[in-house]
């Protein structure tokens, strides 16, 4: 705690240290809460970020051990995401009617209105991305030109391929949700 209150570089090796220590939540939220590993890695990280934000503004007060005390957190986090999926919302908008529909169509138009589809939801993901910020956009379309994590930490100056993974998977969980929004 003392590291991370410090600044500098031994704050940096502190938030590192702290991310990789609890690591292992990961796993547990997947078979706990019946979450695909993204979802609880994007959590894991937030979790971290909150934490870390926590002590530096001496908001954890050390009455349970920092394990104990980020463990919560992150369930919680998980929980509100299993809240998430299961509300009636999300299952509005679920366009997996519309395949079976299309089905039924001639194959000329079939085919026209799939290409109408995925250009329309090209559009709106180079909107989405736009919104994202340049950080998030550039790290997910080196990502998908096929860059590894190791690649991108060292193009764009992250710290690690760890610190690289964890927020790609945040800027994709930001861009699922802008997404849901759009629909919602």
């Amino acid at each position: 705690m003392k590291g991370l209150r410090a600044g500098g570089l031994e704050r940096r090796a502190s938030e590192k240290s702290l991310y990789e220590r609890f690591f292992y939540f990961i796993g547990q939220g997947v078979r706990k809460y019946r979450l695909p590993e993204e979802d609880c890695a994007s959590a894991y990280s937030d979790t971290i970020i909150t934490v870390i934000g926590n002590i530096i503004i001496h908001r954890f007060e050390g009455r349970s051990s920092l394990k104990s005390y980020t463990y919560q957190i992150f369930m919680n986090k998980c929980v509100d995401l299993v809240r998430k999926r299961t509300t009636n919302k999300s299952t509005v908008h679920d366009t997996q009617v519309l395949d079976p529909l299309i089905m039924t169509l001639p194959d000329k138009a079939r085919s026209i209105v799939q290409q109408i589809t995925e250009k329309n939801e090209w559009t709106m993901l180079m909107q989405k991305l736009r919104e994202l910020g340049d950080k998030c956009r550039e790290l997910l379309l080196l990502f998908e030109d096929g860059y590894n994590d190791r690649e991108i930490a060292l193009q764009m100056q992250y710290q690690s391929s760890d610190v690289v993974k964890t927020t790609r998977l945040r800027c994709l969980g930001k861009l699922r949700e802008k997404f849901l929004s759009t629909r919602g």
